[in-house]
């Protein structure tokens, strides 16, 4: 599913849009914890409906180390019910993978987009 990313955990954040305030704040919050995440084998992936351009824009204005996936068709996003209905965006909810690519926990909320990271580095100190 993922380049290099077989047999390997994985963080899979979706966002509704590149460039609006919430989702900066919540991917350069990834971005600031990346280290941690480093540390620990565990890739980060940024996922929207936008397109290629945007993100390859998206992740060099702000520095972001990880992937950002262009889900253009919304056809991923679908398979993880992070699609809004009759809308090409997606909702704000962050999954946590194992190594074989099964959730193990689950964070979704639109507002309060530093509270993803701090859930999934919450869940990973257990």
């Amino acid at each position: 599913m993922f380049k290099d990313g077989a047999s390997k955990p994985c963080i899979l954040f979706f966002y509704p849009k590149d460039f609006t305030p919430g989702c900066i704040k919540e991917a350069c919050e990834f971005r600031d914890s990346f280290g941690f995440f480093r540390k620990l084998n565990i890739d980060v992936y940024g996922i929207s409906q936008d397109s290629l351009e945007s993100h390859i824009k998206f992740k060099k204005q702000y520095g972001l180390p990880f992937d950002l996936l262009a889900d253009t068709t919304g056809q991923v996003s679908k398979l993880y019910h992070a699609s809004v209905p009759f809308l090409r965006i997606n909702r704000r909810v962050t999954y946590l993978l194992d190594r074989d690519h099964k959730i193990k926990a689950v964070y979704e909320a639109l507002l309060g987009a530093e509270r993803h990271v701090k859930e999934m580095i919450g869940r990973l100190k257990q």
